[in-house]
């Protein structure tokens, strides 16, 4: 895996984890999967939580935006709750199929 999404992960984890109780952990999915750096690809990541509402999804734009910023790379994140995520039929289907999850830690079982 390319070395910023390891980054990305493991900051996204981190802060995610510190700052909502809910976070169950992300998938990578898309481009990055193979993974080589993709200049003009955005990294594509679900996030899941047990709920989500405007102030959460408020708190995590400028998380995003931070280490989009830091470790200059452009970030397309879903923020979801598992039931809305499976409801997203064509997204859920391909992040099921392709994706790799990542734990609240950032840790995969994938290697």
């Amino acid at each position: 895996m390319s070395t910023k999404v390891h980054e990305v992960i493991k900051l996204l984890s981190a802060a995610f984890r510190k700052k909502y109780d809910d976070y169950k952990g992300l998938y990578l999915f898309g481009a990055y999967l193979d993974g080589q750096e993709h200049e003009d690809e955005d990294i594509e990541i679900v996030a899941l939580f047990d709920a989500q509402d405007k102030e959460k999804r408020s708190g995590i734009w400028p998380i995003v935006g931070k280490i989009e910023t830091d470790l200059e790379v452009s970030i397309d994140l879903y923020p979801y709750t598992e039931e809305e995520f499976k409801n997203d039929k064509d997204l859920y289907d391909e992040v099921i199929n392709e994706g790799i999850f990542y734990n609240p830690l950032g840790i995969t079982k994938r290697m």
